[in-house]
């Protein structure tokens, strides 16, 4: 989307990541999804009388990781408040951080269309998550599933430093990178363990000040965060446009008629009444705590890119897809120390490797190749004991799930490559007896006909015939140039007796 002349845009984001613990944020709750509705809440979830909240340490963990993802500062000392504002799907007040959250002034860099840009990070606070509402299990009721209520949130608040949907879609998508890297955060979105809330105004041009705010609430997907903001962007101007003026608000996205519609008026801080959580003393985090929540950090994803075009000699591009997911990386790397070039390993992983896996729609997780089979594979192409094109077979073969190593089948099927120049060149010999003409063409500058004898070649031998330079009973020259060219050995005779 085009924004239209004489007008910027500002947008900001809150995104919600639940973290990865087995128990809720004050309780001993499962997380599980999918449990059966009010069988994952216990008493303090519920918020009955005398119950008291307990901090679980594990999200404390997660939260710091992620700070330091993101070069923040951890707060030494986090508090704990409540609202003081009622929601149906809590049975006490919502607990979260408000003056003193774990993460403060972080930032991450993005790029889009070539064009790099750093984006803010205001805070990052723990939070817990709501129960849910189910509006079709009871007639003329609205029922209440509290499973989710207390599940541990961090909420990464940005800066509104973003001018565009495209802009806000690839600040959510590093920051879903960093913490499914980080394994703080599943980011399954169908599961509601990550979504977006969108603050957008406009302006006119020439304005300081920040434009009217709509937040729009719950998106739950990257596409429709880029529609909702789009519409948003689009409805704020035409508003101003016409005379109008905007009120701040909080909106909903309607996916299926791509608008946001009011859902009420935006509440401020002050209309929540925040006050110091009175069951949960100040968190005080040692530095020894916070050193050996680091050293448990991977290599982040950036971090990772710049090593492997410095060191390995990828391109930006393929440095930044084999990096760009935790379990793809450490597969690559597995992969890349053990053959003799890591840009073979690279050109196997994101074509042949991630094109079955699309295809298949599996992760790298759940890959059926392992990375000693690549390995293996590889080995045996960069040897010349396979062709390229036997190599793609015994890659099926391997997806297919091969249980054998792959030297084993190889040998077992008879895929070894035919290297020995002796033995090609009775073959060879008749080919050429059998294409005089094409050959003739060959010696005088065609040189596209090379194709069409080795493909005559890998045809007779079933893609057996090694014809590669780096084979040294050939001696560093192909068996087409070494038989064909003017002053090469006897084969250039042909058995008729007519020099070729």
């Amino acid at each position: 989307m085009t924004v239209p002349n004489g007008w910027q845009v500002d947008i900001g984001l809150e995104i919600h990541a639940q973290l990865k613990t087995n128990s809720k944020i004050f309780s001993g709750s499962s997380t599980r999804f999918g449990a059966a509705p009010n069988s994952q809440a216990s008493f303090v979830d519920m918020g009955l009388p005398g119950v008291l909240p307990v901090a679980n340490k594990a999200v404390f963990e997660k939260a710091i990781q992620f700070g330091l993802g993101v070069g923040a500062e951890i707060n030494r000392v986090s508090r704990f408040d409540r609202k003081n504002y009622f929601y149906r799907t809590f049975r006490r007040l919502q607990i979260t951080q408000m003056d003193e959250p774990i993460v403060v002034a972080g930032k991450v860099l993005i790029e889009l269309n070539g064009k790099e840009k750093f984006i803010r990070i205001t805070r990052a606070h723990l939070e817990e998550d709501a129960g849910k509402s189910i509006h079709d299990a009871v007639d003329h009721a609205t029922a209440i599933d509290l499973n989710r209520a207390g599940t541990p949130l961090l909420e990464i608040v940005s800066e509104p430093d973003m001018k565009s949907a495209e802009e806000a879609v690839a600040y959510a998508r590093k920051i879903h990178q960093l913490v499914t890297y980080l394994d703080v955060c599943d980011g399954n979105m169908a599961e509601g363990s990550m979504r977006f809330d969108a603050n957008v105004s406009v302006r006119r041009e020439s304005a300081v000040e920040l434009g009217t705010r709509s937040e729009i609430k719950n998106l739950n997907s990257f596409r429709f965060l880029e529609q909702a903001i789009e519409y948003e962007i689009a409805r704020q101007i035409e508003t101003l446009e016409s005379g109008a003026s905007l009120s701040q608000d909080t909106r909903l996205f309607d996916s299926e008629k791509r608008e946001t519609r009011q859902m009420r008026s935006k509440e401020t801080s002050t209309d929540y009444r925040y006050f110091p959580e009175p069951d949960l003393l100040p968190v005080v985090l040692s530095e020894a705590f916070i050193q050996s929540v680091a050293d448990t950090m991977p290599e982040l994803p950036d971090d990772r890119s710049t090593r492997y075009q410095a060191s390995l000699g990828l391109s930006p591009a393929d440095a930044r897809l084999l990096s760009s997911d935790l379990h793809l990386a450490l597969f690559f790397d597995s992969v890349a120390c053990e053959v003799a070039d890591p840009k073979i390993a690279a050109n196997w992983i994101k074509g042949d490797l991630l094109g079955k896996l699309n295809e298949a729609e599996r992760s790298i997780a759940n890959c059926p190749i392992t990375p000693d089979q690549l390995i293996d594979l590889i080995k045996l192409l960069e040897a010349g004991t396979i062709s390229g094109k036997i190599a793609k077979d015994v890659f099926l073969a391997m997806w297919n799930g091969m249980n054998i190593s792959v030297r084993e089948y190889v040998e077992r099927e008879g895929l070894e490559q035919v290297s020995d120049a002796g033995a090609l060149e009775p073959l060879i010999k008749n080919i050429i007896d059998a294409n005089p003409k094409q050959a003739e063409d060959l010696k005088g500058g065609k040189t596209k006909l090379m194709g069409f004898f080795v493909g005559q070649v890998m045809k007779e031998t079933s893609g057996q015939a090694n014809l590669s330079r780096s084979t040294p009973s050939l001696a560093h020259c192909s068996v087409f140039e070494h038989f064909i060219n003017m002053g090469g050995p006897a084969l250039l005779t042909s058995s008729s007796g007519q020099k070729l």
